[in-house]
């Protein structure tokens, strides 16, 4: 049999060795396939667009290490945070985690709710820009303790609302613009740069302000009481100058020639005992007590001193108060004069 060895007839073998190289390129890409596609981890599917982020655990309020303190360790540590400006934070060692845990351990301490309620503004204001800056931690955390000072505070739940939207955007957003994980950790640090920086400035300035509101409190007190010292001082030397006049219009009103009245001629309608102290009553003491009083012209006792009193300060203001009781008949002049009052625990 002839074979024909011509161009023609070489095609045929080549055709053959191509379609064979053919076939055994495409049988490996199936097998490496097969195996790429059973080694691949299940792919996990993608996040929807505007589907709602998962929400995350509610921030504590009081970490455990602040609330194992005592009593007076919360009250030195929330003292020195708050002269110190740190009012909320850094976590952990802030003025309002330490009143809460000391408000947790004495209920009652109306002076820690106060300083709760002076601090709850400016935490709001500092919650709402962690949130405004897409910190969402530090949001919850500061909302935390919001809610645990007064969870009825009108800003509570329009924060926890506002703070779960923005956070939802944010994760929409960072799905869209596919951040790199390098980008992120930029991201994050350079947010705590900004958190800190932020919470520094606005604590520092919260403390100033308290400071003067409470400045500004004690001098508003200090003025009120100098006013009031002042206005009693005024009427004291309006009523002395009104007794004064009087005996001088008394006087004035004294016949020319009518002699002065003199001690003799008192003549007493009503007299009555001085109360005998009890303490001295019980301890069988007894005394005297000399006073000097002057009878009005109505017959009324106006000015009372103790002249001497045995024993001293004993019977002194009992002795006072039963002469100013005491009535005469009119006299034309007022009279001083002195009397001596006895007190002895066997009457």
């Amino acid at each position: 049999m002839f074979i024909n060895t011509t161009a023609g007839g070489r095609r045929g073998p080549r055709r053959l060795l191509a379609g064979a190289a053919l076939a055994l390129g495409l049988a490996t890409l199936l097998a490496s396939c097969k195996q790429e596609t059973a080694e691949a981890p299940a792919a996990t599917p993608a996040a929807e667009p505007g589907a709602p982020a998962a929400q995350p655990e509610p921030a504590e309020a009081v970490s455990a290490e602040v609330a194992a303190l005592s009593s007076e360790q919360l009250r030195e540590a929330a003292s020195k945070a708050y002269q110190e400006s740190r009012l909320y934070a850094p976590g952990g060692d802030n003025a309002m985690e330490y009143y809460l845990a000391l408000r947790d351990k004495d209920p009652a301490n109306a002076g820690v709710s106060s300083a709760l309620v002076d601090l709850l503004p400016m935490t709001v204001i500092a919650t709402e820009q962690s949130r405004d800056r897409g910190d969402f931690d530090e949001a919850r955390r500061l909302l935390a303790l919001i809610e645990k000072t007064d969870s009825s505070y009108p800003a509570v739940e329009r924060l926890k609302n506002t703070i779960a939207s923005a956070e939802t955007d944010a994760a929409r957003r960072a799905q869209q613009e596919q951040l790199t994980a390098e980008q992120e950790a930029e991201r994050r640090l350079q947010l705590e740069r900004d958190r800190q920086e932020q919470q520094r400035l606005a604590q520092e300035q919260a403390a100033r302000d308290l400071a003067a509101q409470q400045a500004q409190a004690s001098q508003d007190a200090q003025r009120q009481e100098a006013a009031r010292q002042e206005a009693a001082r005024q009427e004291a030397a309006r009523e002395q100058a009104a007794r004064e006049e009087a005996a001088r219009q008394q006087a004035a009103s004294r016949p020319a020639n009518r002699p002065a009245a003199s001690a003799s001629d008192l003549r007493a309608i009503s007299t009555p005992a001085p109360r005998y102290p009890p303490d001295a009553l019980r301890a069988g003491t007894g005394g005297e007590v000399q006073v000097e009083f002057t009878v009005g012209m109505d017959g009324s006792v106006g000015e009372v001193r103790v002249v001497r009193a045995d024993p001293p300060r004993t019977f002194d203001r009992e002795a006072i108060n039963a002469v100013r009781r005491w009535r005469f008949e009119p006299v034309p002049a007022p009279v001083t004069t002195r009397r001596t009052i006895n007190f002895s625990p066997s009457q």
